[in-house]
């Protein structure tokens, strides 16, 4: 099995999920809106990697392997290809699954409109069913917190075993925090951007600030908005990482404009069958989970929880020689950090002034932001520019890398 999935697996602890749909704080419709819109905006940077703008993108889309993420959605994946990137979804309750039309302000520069259309027919996730269950035993010690020293009560340790098809564990993990699914998936009652119509990528200077405007057959003609600033792409955070594996790492960053508050996870592996997960959370049990868009209700409520760092933080340090493996040998993994920014929700028509009056939108937009950065972990990412100035002994260090960075951008 890939490094990446027992990382994954070891990692995503058990949460229960819920869907909603959001609308502004005491606003409840009567009715739901026959027209809802969701749009996902991200930002993201790799620590340590030159910017090269999209010929940036484009190396790092053909080290992992393919051409990046093709098709929606792209914005969600946690690492990414650095850069913008963005999402549409709509759903049309009187026309489901309906190709629409989003006329788009030319700051976005993706030319005037950009085509919204369902999934094709049939598409589904693809399935992995290995051929036979093999013998595996897999230790995943957890940590959390910012600091130089590891804190009293940690790590918490589980080992997995799977023997003869039987599988059986030693210890546990902090119990995962539950965080709602949000997120629209490709289904066939969706319209949807980028698809394999348009999959272009928006540029380094798109912007979404402007005027929007959806039509189609069933879409309603009022369907039109301003986005400003707080619905725009976020800054890249300009993160940045110091010490080795063996020692205390300190992650630091710039403040981001408009974030509401951040959170750090890392994956480290110190062998085949032994794992590290860390997260920057007071509170035991915080993961990649929350590496997603959140609401500002949530945001706020587990800032105060100190779940997540306030917006006034700018560093971390991760605790002394937690990824070292045996004899204090150098292991390799990844840093992940997002940066939360604000929603924008837009209903028309406006909630009444008064709230016993009949209130039935026609159609609501849900706009969600953030920025997420990646830094590499127990590796020289300078190795990666150049081959051959580098000597024939340094050489498994770089294919280490490739290898980890086709791990980490292969689709789940």
């Amino acid at each position: 099995m890939h490094a990446r999935h027992h990382l994954l697996r070891a990692s995503a602890l058990a949460a229960a999920t819920a869907s909603f749909i959001v609308l502004p704080a005491g606003s409840a419709p009567s009715t739901a809106p026959k027209t809802q819109v969701w749009i996902d905006v991200a930002t993201h940077s790799m620590a340590g990697m030159p910017d090269m703008g999209g010929l940036g993108g484009f190396m790092m889309r053909k080290m992992a392997g393919g051409n990046g993420p093709q098709g929606y959605p792209q914005s969600r994946r946690v690492p990414a290809t650095p850069g913008k990137l963005l999402d549409i979804a709509m759903y049309n309750s009187l026309k489901p699954g309906v190709a629409a039309e989003d006329f788009v302000p030319a700051g976005l520069d993706v030319g005037k409109s950009l085509p919204l259309l369902p999934p094709p027919t049939g598409e589904s996730r693809q399935q992995y069913a290995p051929d036979k269950v093999q013998d595996v035993e897999v230790t995943i010690r957890q940590y959390w917190g910012c600091g130089a020293n590891v804190r009293p009560g940690q790590p918490k340790v589980l080992t997995a075993r799977m023997k003869g098809g039987k599988p059986s564990a030693e210890g546990g993990l902090a119990p995962g925090i539950f965080v709602p699914d949000r997120d629209i998936d490709a289904e066939p009652k969706y319209a949807l951007w980028p698809n394999l119509k348009n999959d272009k990528r928006v540029s380094d200077d798109s912007s979404m600030v402007g005027t929007h405007r959806i039509s189609g057959d069933g879409v309603p003609e009022s369907l039109k908005f301003d986005l400003g600033a707080d619905a725009d792409f976020m800054p890249k955070i300009a993160l940045s990482t110091q010490g080795a594996m063996t020692d205390s790492i300190d992650a630091s960053w710039q403040p981001v404009a408009r974030a509401r508050g951040y959170f750090l996870s890392a994956m480290a592996m110190q062998d085949e069958h032994h794992f590290v997960v860390w997260s920057s959370s007071e509170v035991a049990g915080a993961g990649p989970e929350l590496l997603n868009y959140l609401p500002g209700a949530s945001v706020d409520k587990w800032t105060k929880q100190k779940v997540l760092l306030p917006a006034t933080a700018s560093h971390c340090a991760i605790p002394r020689g937690i990824f070292a493996g045996e004899g204090g040998k150098q292991g390799m993994g990844a840093l992940n950090m997002i940066a939360y920014g604000p929603e924008t929700n837009i209903a028309y028509p406006p909630r009444p002034a008064n709230p016993k009056q009949a209130w039935n939108p026609e159609w609501n937009v849900r706009v969600r932001t953030k920025s997420t950065a990646t830094a590499m972990l127990g590796m020289d990412m300078s190795g990666m520019q150049q081959r051959g100035d580098k000597p024939q002994g340094e050489q498994p260090q770089e294919n280490g890398a490739k290898k980890l960075l086709k791990g980490l951008f292969r689709r789940n």
